[in-house]
């Protein structure tokens, strides 16, 4: 546990978490109460189906972009221009095709209207995503940090005055929540450019196929990923919508949505432990620096955080629940409690997927994305239509379960190391101290909001007590930095 990723990721976390907490239980929460169940259902479906094709707008020249402005102090200078002017290239491919499948697979033409809205709004957060690619990468964390909750402050300004401000008098539309992205995306952009400008040279963008083919051609596996790794995660509430029957489809994909809206929430922390690591790990690796030391910590810090918010969500699930929403069922508790779970192996893959991706272990991660994509699939289309939304749950579950077990048998056979059984033994003892505890005190007779927070406290201590960190560890690697700082 070194100084530079500790002390960045703390920043980084606690911005997050005055933030995202606000935007997701205060406005994200509001807002699908406010439509209805059926209409986000809808929204959720389009915006689903505007990320899986995402991968066009990257073409993994994000990530391939951050690997490589972390290991090379020239290659942000050299490239830029090129790959501005690829990235508008690419978001013209994009609509074509994001218009052409809507058409294909049958969306109205109010659909089609509010799909083009949303493409729009998934070009401008992917542009986005690639300016703060080249702050990261530039070891510029904290700058990083800021930008990442920028959109959503204005979001929760611009929603919070439509949703209780009275400047209406008509109730809140799910087209005014888009609207309202758009303009936080566009501000966001108009802070960070100047940013990254400031350590490049201005170039008019230009037309460059051979450069375009280069990047491409070099990007291609990262590409290649991230749509593999689109389809697995997000088809399955497109799935729900498209598989059922019209509004059996809308509402099971709303229950669906309605849960995996608080994972994806709750997957954001594990995001950001690979925004920090990607340009760590790379950085390392290139310096041929011992890795193994910052992927424990790492791996330790993922799994107490999964198990945390997997348990806490499935003894106190029915409170939860209610408290967002005065609508839930037994059905979409089951949902939620499912999804949550899911946390655990997806949070981790966070870790070592940004690992092997640092290594340019693409083809094996292409791999194993690829048969993922295959079995979730398979799932979905034999489970959904007996289980519903259920069903899309236990389809996603065992997808990461698949994928987490892949990726660190990969990493084991790539170290040659073997897992210390004194570690694993640590992890079990502290699941089984964790499970026991936390429905012991679910079953207290005090307010579960107390009792919630006295889980939590209980779960941190037990994460102590069973050695997975170590106060003086801490205070050890609080002085020792691995990089050096460039802001």
């Amino acid at each position: 546990m070194h100084r530079k990723f500790l002390t960045n990721l703390f920043f980084l976390l606690g911005l997050n978490l005055i933030v995202k907490p606000f935007w997701i239980f205060g406005i994200d929460r509001t807002v699908q109460n406010v439509v209805g169940g059926q209409v986000y259902g809808l929204y959720f479906a389009i915006f689903n189906f505007t990320v899986i094709f995402n991968t066009i707008l990257d073409f993994g020249i994000n990530n391939f972009n951050n690997k490589n402005v972390a290991s090379s102090s020239s290659f942000l200078p050299t490239n830029f221009s090129g790959i501005f002017s690829l990235k508008i290239l690419l978001a013209f491919v994009y609509f074509v095709v994001v218009f052409v499948i809507g058409l294909i697979v049958g969306y109205s033409r109010s659909v089609l209207g509010m799909l083009m809205w949303m493409a729009f709004n998934q070009f401008l957060s992917c542009f986005i995503l690639y300016l703060r690619s080249n702050v990261s990468g530039l070891l510029m964390f904290k700058t990083d940090s800021i930008l990442s909750v920028i959109d959503r402050v204005v979001m929760i300004v611009c929603c919070g005055i439509l949703l209780w401000g009275g400047v209406t008098e008509k109730p809140f539309q799910i087209e005014w929540f888009i609207a309202c992205q758009t303009f936080a995306y566009l501000l966001t952009i108009a802070i960070a450019l100047p940013i990254v400008l400031k350590k490049v040279k201005l170039h008019f963008p230009t037309w460059s196929p051979s450069l375009f083919k280069k990047i491409l051609w070099q990007s291609l596996p990262f590409a290649l990923l991230a749509l593999l790794t689109s389809l697995h995660n997000r088809t399955d509430a497109v799935l729900l919508e498209r598989i059922l029957p019209a509004n059996s489809g809308e509402i099971q994909s709303g229950i669906y949505a309605s849960a995996f809206r608080l994972l994806d929430a709750a997957t954001m922390i594990a995001y950001l432990f690979s925004v920090i690591l990607l340009p760590l790990f790379a950085h390392l690796l290139q310096k041929k620096e011992n890795v193994l030391p910052l992927i424990k910590t790492a791996f330790s810090l993922m799994f107490v955080y999964g198990i945390l918010v997997a348990t806490i969500s499935w003894f106190f699930a029915p409170e939860l629940m209610n408290f967002l929403s005065k609508h839930q069922t037994n059905i979409s508790i089951l949902v939620f409690k499912l999804l949550m779970i899911v946390i655990v192996p997806l949070s981790a893959t966070y870790i070592f997927g940004t690992l092997l991706t640092a290594m340019g272990e693409m083809k094996k991660l292409n791999i194993i994305a690829a048969i993922a994509v295959s079995l979730n699939f398979s799932l979905n289309f034999l489970l959904i239509p007996h289980f519903k939304a259920v069903g899309a749950a236990l389809a996603s579950l065992c997808t990461q379960l698949f994928l987490i077990i892949a990726e660190v048998l990969i990493v084991k056979r790539l170290f040659k190391q073997h897992i210390p059984w004194k570690y694993l033994l640590q992890l079990f003892l502290f699941v089984g101290l964790t499970i026991i505890s936390t429905y012991g005190i679910s079953l207290l007779h005090w307010n579960w909001k107390i009792n919630c927070m006295l889980a939590v406290s209980c779960i941190g201590l037990i994460s102590f007590a069973v050695q997975l960190f170590s106060v003086k560890e801490l205070k050890k690697n609080l002085k020792k930095d691995i990089v050096p700082t460039e802001e």
